[in-house]
Protein backbone atom coordinates (compact mmCIF):
# COMPACT_ATOMS: atom_id res chain seq x y z
CA UNK A 1 0.00 0.00 0.00
CA UNK A 2 1.09 3.56 -0.60
CA UNK A 3 2.57 5.26 2.46
CA UNK A 4 0.62 8.14 3.95
CA UNK A 5 2.34 11.49 4.54
CA UNK A 6 0.60 14.04 6.76
CA UNK A 7 1.49 17.74 6.85
CA UNK A 8 0.89 19.22 10.29
CA UNK A 9 1.67 22.46 12.07
CA UNK A 10 0.17 25.56 13.62
CA UNK A 11 -2.38 27.61 11.65
CA UNK A 12 -1.04 29.74 8.80
CA UNK A 13 2.44 28.21 8.54
CA UNK A 14 1.89 27.27 4.87
CA UNK A 15 0.62 23.67 5.07
CA UNK A 16 -1.87 24.04 2.22
CA UNK A 17 0.71 25.78 0.06
CA UNK A 18 3.12 22.87 0.53
CA UNK A 19 0.26 20.42 -0.07
CA UNK A 20 -0.57 22.04 -3.40
CA UNK A 21 3.04 22.09 -4.50
CA UNK A 22 3.59 18.40 -3.72
CA UNK A 23 0.22 17.53 -5.27
CA UNK A 24 1.30 19.08 -8.55
CA UNK A 25 0.16 22.66 -8.22
CA UNK A 26 -3.47 21.88 -8.88
CA UNK A 27 -4.60 24.25 -6.16
CA UNK A 28 -6.74 21.60 -4.48
CA UNK A 29 -6.37 23.10 -1.00
CA UNK A 30 -7.63 26.59 -0.24
CA UNK A 31 -4.72 28.93 0.41
CA UNK A 32 -5.37 32.31 2.01
CA UNK A 33 -3.35 34.37 4.46
CA UNK A 34 -5.67 33.67 7.34
CA UNK A 35 -5.26 31.13 10.15
CA UNK A 36 -7.72 28.25 10.10
CA UNK A 37 -8.60 28.32 6.40
CA UNK A 38 -8.21 24.52 6.31
CA UNK A 39 -10.49 22.88 8.85
CA UNK A 40 -10.91 19.34 7.58
CA UNK A 41 -8.26 17.09 6.14
CA UNK A 42 -7.57 17.22 2.42
CA UNK A 43 -6.24 14.25 0.44
CA UNK A 44 -4.28 13.79 -2.75
CA UNK A 45 -2.64 10.87 -4.54
CA UNK A 46 0.89 12.07 -5.30
CA UNK A 47 3.98 10.90 -7.15
CA UNK A 48 7.55 12.11 -6.77
CA UNK A 49 10.02 10.71 -9.30
CA UNK A 50 8.02 7.49 -9.84
CA UNK A 51 7.43 7.00 -6.12
CA UNK A 52 3.82 7.13 -4.98
CA UNK A 53 2.24 8.26 -1.73
CA UNK A 54 -0.98 9.63 -0.28
CA UNK A 55 -0.70 13.18 1.04
CA UNK A 56 -2.91 14.65 3.78
CA UNK A 57 -3.27 18.37 4.45
CA UNK A 58 -4.55 19.08 7.96
CA UNK A 59 -6.04 22.05 9.71
CA UNK A 60 -3.99 24.19 12.06
CA UNK A 61 -2.95 22.50 15.31
CA UNK A 62 -3.40 24.64 18.42
CA UNK A 63 -2.47 22.44 21.41
CA UNK A 64 -3.99 24.60 24.15
CA UNK A 65 -6.91 26.39 22.50
CA UNK A 66 -10.41 25.97 23.98
CA UNK A 67 -12.19 27.43 20.93
CA UNK A 68 -14.58 24.76 19.65
CA UNK A 69 -13.54 24.86 16.00
CA UNK A 70 -9.85 24.72 16.96
CA UNK A 71 -10.56 21.75 19.24
CA UNK A 72 -12.19 19.96 16.31
CA UNK A 73 -9.28 20.83 14.03
CA UNK A 74 -6.88 19.54 16.68
CA UNK A 75 -8.78 16.25 16.83
CA UNK A 76 -8.65 15.94 13.05
CA UNK A 77 -4.89 16.48 13.12
CA UNK A 78 -4.38 13.87 15.85
CA UNK A 79 -6.24 11.33 13.73
CA UNK A 80 -4.03 12.15 10.75
CA UNK A 81 -0.89 11.80 12.89
CA UNK A 82 -2.00 8.40 14.12
CA UNK A 83 -2.73 7.13 10.61
CA UNK A 84 0.33 8.60 8.88
CA UNK A 85 3.52 6.71 8.11
CA UNK A 86 5.56 9.89 7.65
CA UNK A 87 4.91 13.36 9.09
CA UNK A 88 6.03 16.72 7.74
CA UNK A 89 6.04 19.09 10.72
CA UNK A 90 5.88 22.56 9.22
CA UNK A 91 7.32 25.54 11.11
CA UNK A 92 7.23 29.25 10.26
CA UNK A 93 10.68 30.84 10.03
CA UNK A 94 9.26 34.34 10.49
CA UNK A 95 7.44 33.51 13.73
CA UNK A 96 10.38 31.68 15.25
CA UNK A 97 10.00 28.74 17.62
CA UNK A 98 6.75 29.18 19.55
CA UNK A 99 5.46 27.37 22.68
CA UNK A 100 2.82 25.72 20.47
CA UNK A 101 5.57 24.38 18.18
CA UNK A 102 7.33 22.90 21.19
CA UNK A 103 4.15 21.19 22.39
CA UNK A 104 3.56 19.70 18.95
CA UNK A 105 7.16 18.46 18.82
CA UNK A 106 6.71 16.80 22.22
CA UNK A 107 3.54 15.10 20.94
CA UNK A 108 5.37 13.79 17.88
CA UNK A 109 8.17 12.34 20.00
CA UNK A 110 5.60 10.30 21.92
CA UNK A 111 4.09 9.00 18.68
CA UNK A 112 7.45 7.58 17.54
CA UNK A 113 6.74 8.34 13.89
CA UNK A 114 9.16 9.26 11.12
CA UNK A 115 9.12 13.08 11.24
CA UNK A 116 10.73 15.64 8.95
CA UNK A 117 11.06 19.08 10.54
CA UNK A 118 10.44 21.61 7.78
CA UNK A 119 11.04 25.34 8.25
CA UNK A 120 8.85 27.20 5.77
CA UNK A 121 8.86 30.72 4.36
CA UNK A 122 12.62 30.80 3.86
CA UNK A 123 12.31 32.90 0.72
CA UNK A 124 15.87 34.27 0.51
CA UNK A 125 19.19 34.78 2.28
CA UNK A 126 17.68 37.27 4.76
CA UNK A 127 15.43 34.51 6.12
CA UNK A 128 18.08 31.78 6.33
CA UNK A 129 19.47 33.13 9.60
CA UNK A 130 16.04 32.62 11.20
CA UNK A 131 16.33 28.85 10.84
CA UNK A 132 18.89 28.55 13.65
CA UNK A 133 16.24 29.28 16.30
CA UNK A 134 14.54 25.93 15.59
CA UNK A 135 17.58 23.89 16.60
CA UNK A 136 16.36 24.49 20.16
CA UNK A 137 14.00 21.58 19.50
CA UNK A 138 17.05 19.30 19.67
CA UNK A 139 16.61 18.21 16.08
CA UNK A 140 19.74 17.32 14.14
CA UNK A 141 18.35 17.98 10.64
CA UNK A 142 16.06 20.84 9.61
CA UNK A 143 14.75 21.38 6.10
CA UNK A 144 14.44 25.08 5.22
CA UNK A 145 12.31 25.73 2.16
CA UNK A 146 9.82 28.02 0.49
CA UNK A 147 6.54 26.19 -0.14
CA UNK A 148 5.34 29.14 -2.19
CA UNK A 149 8.30 29.38 -4.54
CA UNK A 150 9.90 25.93 -4.37
CA UNK A 151 13.54 26.36 -3.20
CA UNK A 152 14.53 23.69 -0.68
CA UNK A 153 11.81 21.21 -1.68
CA UNK A 154 14.21 19.01 -3.66
CA UNK A 155 16.49 18.62 -0.61
CA UNK A 156 13.54 17.53 1.53
CA UNK A 157 12.26 15.02 -1.03
CA UNK A 158 15.78 13.67 -1.68
CA UNK A 159 15.88 12.44 1.92
CA UNK A 160 12.21 11.44 2.03
CA UNK A 161 12.05 9.55 -1.28
CA UNK A 162 14.05 6.48 -0.14
CA UNK A 163 11.25 5.80 2.36
CA UNK A 164 8.69 5.53 -0.46
CA UNK A 165 8.15 2.37 -2.53
CA UNK A 166 9.34 2.54 -6.14
CA UNK A 167 6.24 0.85 -7.51
CA UNK A 168 3.12 -0.92 -6.42
CA UNK A 169 3.56 -4.68 -6.49
CA UNK A 170 1.18 -7.54 -5.98
CA UNK A 171 2.40 -10.58 -4.10
CA UNK A 172 2.31 -13.97 -5.78
CA UNK A 173 -0.35 -15.07 -3.31
CA UNK A 174 -2.64 -12.28 -4.50
CA UNK A 175 -1.73 -12.30 -8.18
CA UNK A 176 -4.48 -14.64 -9.36
CA UNK A 177 -7.15 -13.37 -7.00
CA UNK A 178 -9.91 -10.87 -7.67
CA UNK A 179 -9.36 -8.25 -4.99
CA UNK A 180 -12.60 -6.97 -3.48
CA UNK A 181 -12.56 -3.94 -1.17
CA UNK A 182 -15.52 -3.50 1.16
CA UNK A 183 -15.72 0.26 1.70
CA UNK A 184 -18.14 2.79 3.12
CA UNK A 185 -18.64 5.07 6.06
CA UNK A 186 -18.57 3.64 9.60
CA UNK A 187 -21.44 1.51 10.87
CA UNK A 188 -22.98 0.53 7.52
CA UNK A 189 -22.26 -3.16 8.16
CA UNK A 190 -18.95 -3.79 6.40
CA UNK A 191 -17.61 -6.27 8.95
CA UNK A 192 -21.01 -7.94 9.26
CA UNK A 193 -21.09 -8.45 5.49
CA UNK A 194 -17.60 -9.95 5.51
CA UNK A 195 -18.60 -12.33 8.29
CA UNK A 196 -21.80 -13.32 6.46
CA UNK A 197 -19.85 -14.05 3.26
CA UNK A 198 -17.28 -16.14 5.10
CA UNK A 199 -19.75 -17.87 7.40
CA UNK A 200 -17.79 -17.14 10.57
CA UNK A 201 -16.68 -14.21 12.74
CA UNK A 202 -13.52 -13.14 10.89
CA UNK A 203 -13.85 -9.51 12.01
CA UNK A 204 -15.38 -7.77 15.01
CA UNK A 205 -18.91 -6.60 14.22
CA UNK A 206 -20.19 -4.04 16.67
CA UNK A 207 -22.91 -1.37 16.31
CA UNK A 208 -20.49 1.24 17.60
CA UNK A 209 -18.80 3.08 14.68
CA UNK A 210 -15.06 2.56 14.48
CA UNK A 211 -14.78 -0.90 16.03
CA UNK A 212 -12.33 -2.29 13.48
CA UNK A 213 -8.94 -0.62 13.68
CA UNK A 214 -7.11 -1.78 10.55
CA UNK A 215 -7.83 -3.21 7.15
CA UNK A 216 -8.14 -6.99 7.27
CA UNK A 217 -7.36 -9.19 4.24
CA UNK A 218 -9.05 -12.57 3.89
CA UNK A 219 -8.36 -14.93 0.97
CA UNK A 220 -11.39 -16.97 -0.08
CA UNK A 221 -12.07 -19.59 -2.75
CA UNK A 222 -15.57 -19.99 -4.11
CA UNK A 223 -16.64 -22.31 -6.93
CA UNK A 224 -13.03 -22.72 -7.96
CA UNK A 225 -12.41 -18.96 -8.19
CA UNK A 226 -10.03 -17.10 -5.91
CA UNK A 227 -10.79 -13.80 -4.22
CA UNK A 228 -9.23 -11.52 -1.63
CA UNK A 229 -11.66 -9.67 0.63
CA UNK A 230 -10.33 -6.41 2.02
CA UNK A 231 -12.32 -5.16 5.03
CA UNK A 232 -11.48 -1.48 5.53
CA UNK A 233 -14.13 -1.01 8.08
CA UNK A 234 -13.52 0.86 11.11
CA UNK A 235 -11.15 3.58 11.73
CA UNK A 236 -10.46 3.71 15.45
CA UNK A 237 -11.02 1.79 18.65
CA UNK A 238 -13.94 2.89 20.82
CA UNK A 239 -11.63 4.98 22.98
CA UNK A 240 -10.57 7.04 19.96
CA UNK A 241 -14.00 7.80 18.51
CA UNK A 242 -14.66 11.51 17.93
CA UNK A 243 -17.47 13.54 16.43
CA UNK A 244 -15.41 13.94 13.27
CA UNK A 245 -14.64 10.22 12.93
CA UNK A 246 -16.95 9.64 9.97
CA UNK A 247 -14.89 11.85 7.69
CA UNK A 248 -11.81 9.82 8.52
CA UNK A 249 -13.18 6.82 6.62
CA UNK A 250 -11.86 8.52 3.48
CA UNK A 251 -8.23 7.64 4.21
CA UNK A 252 -9.11 3.99 4.78
CA UNK A 253 -11.08 3.95 1.54
CA UNK A 254 -8.12 5.43 -0.35
CA UNK A 255 -5.82 2.65 0.83
CA UNK A 256 -8.27 -0.13 0.00
CA UNK A 257 -9.35 1.27 -3.38
CA UNK A 258 -5.71 1.54 -4.44
CA UNK A 259 -5.36 -2.25 -4.08
CA UNK A 260 -8.76 -3.39 -5.30
CA UNK A 261 -10.17 -4.58 -8.60
CA UNK A 262 -13.78 -4.24 -7.43
CA UNK A 263 -15.10 -1.97 -4.68
CA UNK A 264 -18.26 -2.93 -2.82
CA UNK A 265 -19.61 0.45 -1.70
CA UNK A 266 -21.93 -0.14 1.22
CA UNK A 267 -24.88 2.20 1.73
CA UNK A 268 -27.21 2.18 4.75
CA UNK A 269 -30.72 1.47 3.46
CA UNK A 270 -32.32 3.35 6.35
CA UNK A 271 -30.30 6.51 5.75
CA UNK A 272 -30.11 6.46 1.96
CA UNK A 273 -27.05 7.51 0.01
CA UNK A 274 -25.24 10.31 1.84
CA UNK A 275 -22.63 12.94 0.93
CA UNK A 276 -20.01 10.78 2.63
CA UNK A 277 -21.04 7.79 0.48
CA UNK A 278 -20.68 9.97 -2.61
CA UNK A 279 -17.19 11.10 -1.58
CA UNK A 280 -16.05 7.52 -1.09
CA UNK A 281 -17.62 6.42 -4.38
CA UNK A 282 -15.95 9.35 -6.13
CA UNK A 283 -12.56 8.15 -4.91
CA UNK A 284 -13.20 4.76 -6.50
CA UNK A 285 -14.26 6.30 -9.82
CA UNK A 286 -11.24 8.62 -9.90
CA UNK A 287 -9.01 5.61 -9.34
CA UNK A 288 -10.73 3.67 -12.13
CA UNK A 289 -11.90 0.90 -9.79
CA UNK A 290 -14.96 -1.14 -10.73
CA UNK A 291 -17.85 -0.43 -8.35
CA UNK A 292 -20.90 -2.27 -7.05
CA UNK A 293 -23.34 -0.41 -4.80
CA UNK A 294 -24.48 -2.66 -1.94
CA UNK A 295 -27.53 -1.30 -0.12
CA UNK A 296 -27.32 -3.02 3.27
CA UNK A 297 -29.91 -3.37 6.07
CA UNK A 298 -32.66 -3.74 3.47
CA UNK A 299 -34.60 -5.97 5.89
CA UNK A 300 -35.10 -2.96 8.18
CA UNK A 301 -36.87 -0.84 5.56
CA UNK A 302 -40.65 -0.75 5.22
CA UNK A 303 -41.32 -1.64 1.60
CA UNK A 304 -44.01 -1.60 -1.04
CA UNK A 305 -43.97 -2.29 -4.78
CA UNK A 306 -42.20 1.00 -5.57
CA UNK A 307 -39.59 1.11 -2.79
CA UNK A 308 -36.68 -0.35 -4.76
CA UNK A 309 -37.44 1.77 -7.82
CA UNK A 310 -37.56 4.95 -5.75
CA UNK A 311 -34.30 4.06 -3.99
CA UNK A 312 -32.52 3.40 -7.29
CA UNK A 313 -33.89 6.63 -8.74
CA UNK A 314 -32.59 8.57 -5.72
CA UNK A 315 -29.12 7.03 -6.11
CA UNK A 316 -28.98 7.86 -9.81
CA UNK A 317 -30.15 11.42 -9.13
CA UNK A 318 -27.53 12.07 -6.44
CA UNK A 319 -24.72 10.04 -8.04
CA UNK A 320 -25.00 10.52 -11.79
CA UNK A 321 -21.34 9.55 -12.14
CA UNK A 322 -22.27 6.07 -10.86
CA UNK A 323 -25.12 5.39 -13.27
CA UNK A 324 -23.26 2.40 -14.75
CA UNK A 325 -22.61 0.64 -11.41
CA UNK A 326 -24.84 -2.32 -10.49
CA UNK A 327 -26.98 -1.96 -7.36
CA UNK A 328 -27.79 -4.88 -5.05
CA UNK A 329 -30.11 -4.77 -2.01
CA UNK A 330 -28.97 -7.09 0.79
CA UNK A 331 -29.12 -7.78 4.49
CA UNK A 332 -25.83 -8.82 6.06
CA UNK A 333 -27.75 -9.70 9.22
CA UNK A 334 -30.18 -12.17 7.63
CA UNK A 335 -28.08 -13.10 4.60
CA UNK A 336 -30.73 -11.89 2.15
CA UNK A 337 -29.26 -11.83 -1.41
CA UNK A 338 -25.67 -11.82 -0.07
CA UNK A 339 -24.92 -14.90 -2.17
CA UNK A 340 -25.57 -12.85 -5.32
CA UNK A 341 -22.61 -10.57 -4.62
CA UNK A 342 -20.07 -12.96 -6.14
CA UNK A 343 -22.12 -13.41 -9.31
CA UNK A 344 -22.05 -9.63 -9.70
CA UNK A 345 -18.34 -9.45 -8.91
CA UNK A 346 -17.54 -12.09 -11.54
CA UNK A 347 -19.67 -10.32 -14.14
CA UNK A 348 -18.20 -6.89 -13.45
CA UNK A 349 -14.63 -8.20 -13.28
CA UNK A 350 -14.99 -9.89 -16.66
CA UNK A 351 -15.87 -6.51 -18.17
CA UNK A 352 -13.16 -4.76 -16.16
CA UNK A 353 -10.48 -7.07 -17.60
CA UNK A 354 -11.90 -7.35 -21.15
CA UNK A 355 -9.92 -6.55 -24.30
CA UNK A 356 -11.44 -5.80 -27.69
CA UNK A 357 -9.73 -6.84 -30.91
CA UNK A 358 -8.38 -3.75 -32.68
CA UNK A 359 -9.99 -4.45 -36.04
CA UNK A 360 -13.44 -4.92 -34.53
CA UNK A 361 -12.97 -1.83 -32.39
CA UNK A 362 -12.17 0.35 -35.40
CA UNK A 363 -15.02 -1.01 -37.51
CA UNK A 364 -17.61 -0.39 -34.82
CA UNK A 365 -16.28 3.04 -33.84
CA UNK A 366 -16.31 4.09 -37.48
CA UNK A 367 -20.01 3.18 -37.65
CA UNK A 368 -20.73 5.02 -34.39
CA UNK A 369 -18.99 8.20 -35.57
CA UNK A 370 -20.59 8.12 -39.03
CA UNK A 371 -24.02 7.75 -37.45
CA UNK A 372 -23.48 10.81 -35.26
CA UNK A 373 -20.38 12.83 -36.27
CA UNK A 374 -19.14 15.51 -33.88
CA UNK A 375 -19.77 19.16 -34.73
CA UNK A 376 -16.71 20.81 -36.26
CA UNK A 377 -15.48 24.36 -36.02
CA UNK A 378 -15.76 26.88 -38.85
CA UNK A 379 -17.47 24.29 -41.04
CA UNK A 380 -14.37 22.08 -40.80
CA UNK A 381 -15.23 18.58 -39.57
CA UNK A 382 -13.16 16.66 -37.05
CA UNK A 383 -10.96 13.93 -38.50
CA UNK A 384 -10.84 10.62 -36.61
CA UNK A 385 -8.01 8.33 -37.64
CA UNK A 386 -7.65 5.30 -35.45
CA UNK A 387 -8.62 3.83 -32.08
CA UNK A 388 -6.86 1.25 -29.96
CA UNK A 389 -7.34 -0.21 -26.51
CA UNK A 390 -4.37 0.79 -24.37
CA UNK A 391 -5.26 -0.86 -21.09
CA UNK A 392 -7.57 -2.86 -18.85
CA UNK A 393 -8.56 -2.51 -15.18
CA UNK A 394 -10.17 -0.15 -16.15
CA UNK A 395 -10.65 -0.49 -19.93
CA UNK A 396 -8.81 2.41 -21.56
CA UNK A 397 -8.86 3.56 -25.17
CA UNK A 398 -6.80 6.02 -27.21
CA UNK A 399 -8.54 7.70 -30.13
CA UNK A 400 -6.24 9.50 -32.55
CA UNK A 401 -7.84 12.63 -33.99
CA UNK A 402 -6.85 15.70 -35.92
CA UNK A 403 -7.64 18.14 -33.11
CA UNK A 404 -7.78 16.48 -29.66
CA UNK A 405 -8.52 19.73 -27.84
CA UNK A 406 -11.53 20.45 -30.01
CA UNK A 407 -13.60 17.46 -28.88
CA UNK A 408 -16.46 18.66 -26.68
CA UNK A 409 -16.97 16.80 -23.41
CA UNK A 410 -20.54 15.94 -24.41
CA UNK A 411 -19.27 14.10 -27.49
CA UNK A 412 -16.69 12.30 -25.36
CA UNK A 413 -19.52 11.16 -23.10
CA UNK A 414 -21.47 10.02 -26.17
CA UNK A 415 -18.53 7.90 -27.37
CA UNK A 416 -18.01 6.38 -23.91
CA UNK A 417 -21.69 5.41 -23.71
CA UNK A 418 -21.59 3.83 -27.17
CA UNK A 419 -18.41 1.92 -26.27
CA UNK A 420 -20.16 0.60 -23.18
CA UNK A 421 -23.17 -0.60 -25.17
CA UNK A 422 -21.30 -1.96 -28.19
CA UNK A 423 -18.42 -3.85 -26.58
CA UNK A 424 -19.89 -5.10 -23.29
CA UNK A 425 -18.49 -2.58 -20.80
CA UNK A 426 -21.90 -1.59 -19.43
CA UNK A 427 -21.02 -1.85 -15.73
CA UNK A 428 -17.44 -0.58 -15.42
CA UNK A 429 -15.63 2.76 -15.66
CA UNK A 430 -13.99 3.57 -18.99
CA UNK A 431 -11.08 5.86 -19.83
CA UNK A 432 -11.03 7.53 -23.25
CA UNK A 433 -8.01 9.59 -24.34
CA UNK A 434 -7.85 11.79 -27.43
CA UNK A 435 -4.45 12.00 -29.06
CA UNK A 436 -3.12 13.74 -32.12
CA UNK A 437 -2.03 12.06 -35.35
CA UNK A 438 1.56 13.05 -34.54
CA UNK A 439 1.36 11.09 -31.29
CA UNK A 440 0.21 8.02 -33.19
CA UNK A 441 2.99 8.28 -35.75
CA UNK A 442 5.59 8.67 -33.03
CA UNK A 443 4.15 5.76 -31.08
CA UNK A 444 3.61 3.37 -33.96
CA UNK A 445 6.60 4.35 -36.02
CA UNK A 446 4.49 4.01 -39.15
CA UNK A 447 2.04 6.15 -41.19
CA UNK A 448 -1.33 7.10 -39.73
CA UNK A 449 -4.05 4.46 -40.19
CA UNK A 450 -7.06 4.84 -42.47
CA UNK A 451 -9.48 7.55 -41.41
CA UNK A 452 -12.53 6.55 -39.43
CA UNK A 453 -14.60 9.52 -40.50
CA UNK A 454 -14.22 12.90 -42.06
Amino acid sequence: MKPIIAIIGRPNVGKSTLFNRLAGGGGKAIVIDEPGATRDRNYAECRWQDRSFTLIDTGGFEPASEVEILIQMREQTKLAIEEADIILFLLDSRDGLTPADQEIAALLRREQKTVFYVVNKVDGPRHEALVADFYRLGIETLYPLSAQHGPGLDDLMADLSPLLPESETTSDAEGDRIRIAVIGKPNVGKSSLINRILGYERTIANPTPGTTRDAIDTPITRNGKHYLLIDTAGIRRKSRISLTLEKYSIVQAIKAIDRADVALILVDAQEGISDQDLKIAGLAIENGTACILIVNKWDLVEKDNSTIGEFVEDIHFKAKFLDFAPILFVSALSGQRVVKIFDLVDRVYAQYNRRVETGELNRKIREIIEKNPPPGRSSKPHVFNYITQVGVKPPAFALFVGNPGGIHFSYERYLINRIRETFGFAEVPIRLFFRSKKAETATKGKPVRRKLSS
